[in-house]
This record gives C-alpha cells, structure tokens and sequence, in this order.
C-alpha cells in the first residue's frame, strides 16, 4: 500500500532515560509556518516516519503487518498468507512447481468468461431470499386465467415487493392490454420493458482526455455500507489492472478513515486522508493531486454518510463537486449512491433526495441477498431514471456484482 499524509501535528519529546545513550542531533525537518512537517509522506516513508509526523493516529500492529501482504485475510491463528495451487504429487504438473491460476492454459478470453460465469453463480445465489419470496409470490399469482381477481392479486403482490403502488398499477394496466400473452408472460414482459431502457452493458471508470484519472463520488446514508462498498469496487478494479487511489472524505465519523485505510491496504490502493473532522473538500482536492501525479485510472471518494433532511450536510456534497469542477474543469464525475436493499421505499425517497442534490449517475444495491423483496430494482430504475450498476450479495470482498437485468428477471421467473 502506498500512503499519502498531509502534514503532521507536534507532539511534546518524551524525556530520554538516564540509562539510555544519548542520541545524536540529527537534522532537523523542514517546517511549514505553522510548525508542522511541510512535505506530505508517500509512499513508504509513513512506516519509518517519527510519530510526530503522522496525524492523529500511528498504524496499528494489525495493519502493519497487513501492510506488507495486501491479499492475505485474517484466520483463527491470525495473517493468513494466500497459498498457491499445488497439484497432487505424482502429478506430471508438480515437477514443474506449483500451477498458478490457469498455468499455461491461460489466456484474456479465458479468464474473462470464467469471471462472468462465477459473477453468474454468485448472482443467482445471492438473490434466493427474492426467488423464494418476491419471486414465489409473483410466481403463485399466476395460476389464474386473467381475472380482475388474478389481477389484482398480482398488483398487490408487486406492491408488497417493494415496487411501490404507483409502478405496480401501471405495470399492471399495461400488461393487461398484452391480450395474446398469458399474465405471467405479460407481467415479464413488462419488467423487461423497465430495465430495457438503460445504457447497457458492464460499467467501466472513463479516464478523461488528458490523462485525469475517472473520478467516482460514492454518498449514502450511514449504515448501508458505503465504505466497505467503496473497499469492494478498489478490489475489483485492482483485480482488473487498474491503479486506485481511495480519497478518506469521510472525516466526521468515527473510525471512518482506519477502516477505508484497512481497505486500502487489503486491496493495494493508494490512500489519501487528512485528520479527524478536516475539510472533506480539502482531501478530494489533494486526492486529485495525487492522483494525477500518480497517473492513477480512478479516484474513489468516500464521502460522509449523511441523511436526505439534513441540509448543512447535503451542501458539503455540493462543495465538493465544486472543488472537483474547479481543479478539473469538465471532467466526468460518476456520483454512486449506496442504498441499502433492505430498506425499500424508504430508501428510494432518500435516493430521490440525494439525486437532487448532486445529480447520481448510478446506484449500488447493498444487502441484495437479506431481503426477500427484490421489486425495489425496478422502482430505482422507473421513478429515479438512475440505472442500478452494481449490487452486494455477500460480505467477502469480491461480493459486489455488476447487475444483470436479464439475469436478474430471470431469477425472478424461473
């Protein structure tokens, strides 16, 4: 993990034993006016920094010792180092050593289509809770031939899926007019015609053309899992090559920067963080710095979670994008808002918010796979016009999916 600090803060010198040599004076640091280290610390010169040169905290014994082996996770008996794939002795492939990923058979198309397939999988197991209970309703209100009985069952069904009653009715009018098809195969029909209107395929960060890194603003309320999402999408984007920095603009909740640093080094982004309750403005400005200075593919910027009533609040989010429109004059920024699956139409009326505020440009839906009321993708994408990129089906790192709207209709129906 690289390391971007701002400054330091002084701290009283400890008196030295008196059995203690002595050291010699070495030096001393260039300072600014204000008595603090003038130069930021990149890269690893945080670990050999006095503590007088960091901000607020020193790293902990456990990031330290993850700071050196991103990849590893942590097990009963502490760091686990990943082990590589070893074939059975015997085996004409153990001669040569130990088989990384796909060994020689290994090529771009290959990997690319193993990932879709387990993106698949994970998908289609994340979303049993709505399969067995959206899913099995809808299903269960099919059996009719197309009364006004049969369907209104299916339009209350909708509703208590989380599609919300005005959605629900118009889906239910108009797939009534669908004369030559049975309900089932209108009511699908119709759920399709909702996601077809979205930019279709896979979201990928667009750097700009000068060379500035995609800029990705992630705001959402407390508690959805915005900053382990924001960990999410730096490992998935590390996994594709690509280099992150990750801006700590969340510096009003506590605990918020250690565990966007934890992230940080899990994945083997580039963290930029000032100290606690500094100006959220002030480190997306210096994380853009860094990031172009670092020839960085995308910046993500955690932001503080905030509620929809709040207006103080709400207006920082617009400060920020301020300072990004003025440090880089028409660059595209894509703004995430993370919304938790759980809270249904409560959290839709926070996203409507939010999206007047700083105009979104897609939704993470987190929690996918603890709820049985999936219909709320479908509320997203009709009443705030903003397509769902991807959704949390797990709590381990590669968990966040790419949402597939055929794939999802699908798991709906079959």
């Amino acid at each position: 993990m690289r390391f971007f600090r701002r400054g330091g803060q002084p701290q009283e010198p400890q008196p030295a034993s008196p059995s203690e040599p002595v050291p010699e004076p070495s030096q001393p640091a260039e300072t600014s006016d204000a008595g603090v280290a003038g130069d930021d610390l990149i890269g690893d010169e945080w670990r050999a920094a006095a503590p007088s040169d960091t901000l607020a905290f020193e790293p902990t014994a456990l990031e330290l010792d993850l700071a050196p082996a991103p990849n590893a996770v942590l097990g009963v008996g502490g760091i686990v180092e990943p082990a590589p794939i070893v074939p059975p002795p015997g085996s004409p492939e153990s001669a040569s050593g130990p088989q990384w990923a796909w060994g020689a058979d290994w090529s771009a198309d290959k990997a690319d289509a193993a990932r879709r397939e387990r993106e698949r999988a994970q998908l289609e197991a994340g979303l049993e809770k709505t399969r067995s209970g959206f899913g099995a309703r809808l299903r269960g209100a099919f059996g009719g031939i197309g009364t006004d009985a049969d369907w209104e069952a299916v339009e209350e069904t909708l509703i208590t899926g989380d599609v919300g009653a005005q959605l629900a009715m118009s889906i239910v009018e108009r797939a009534r007019r669908r004369r030559e098809m049975t309900v089932e195969q209108a009511v699908r029909a119709e759920l399709e015609a909702i996601l077809e209107g979205r930019d279709g395929g896979v979201w990928e960060p667009e750097r700009t053309s000068d060379g500035a890194p995609a800029i990705v603003l992630v705001v959402g309320v407390n508690g959805t899992g915005k900053t382990t999402t924001i960990g999410k999408l730096a490992q998935r984007e590390r996994a594709l090559g690509r280099r992150v920095v990750l801006a700590a603009a969340d510096t009003f909740r506590a605990a918020a920067i250690e565990q966007l640093r934890i992230w940080a080094q899990r994945t083997d982004a580039e963290l930029v963080a000032h100290a606690q309750n500094a100006d959220p403005a002030a480190v997306v400005y210096d994380g853009l710095d860094a990031a172009i200075a670092r020839g960085a593919d995308i910046l993500i910027v955690d932001t503080a979670g905030r509620l929809h009533t709040k207006a103080n609040l709400m207006d920082e989010l617009t400060k920020i994008r301020r300072v990004i429109d003025k440090r880089l004059p028409g660059a595209r920024v894509e703004t995430f808002f993370v919304l938790d699956a759980t809270t249904g139409q409560n959290g839709l009326a926070q996203a409507k918010a939010f999206h007047d505020a700083v105009a979104l440009t897609g939704v993470v839906l987190t929690k996918l796979d603890s709820t049985a009321k999936g219909g709320i993708v479908f509320a997203i994408e009709r009443d705030l016009g903003v397509p769902v990129r991807f959704v949390g089906v797990g709590e381990k790192a590669d968990d966040l999916l790419p949402f597939d709207p055929q794939g999802f209709v699908a798991a709906l129906f079959d």
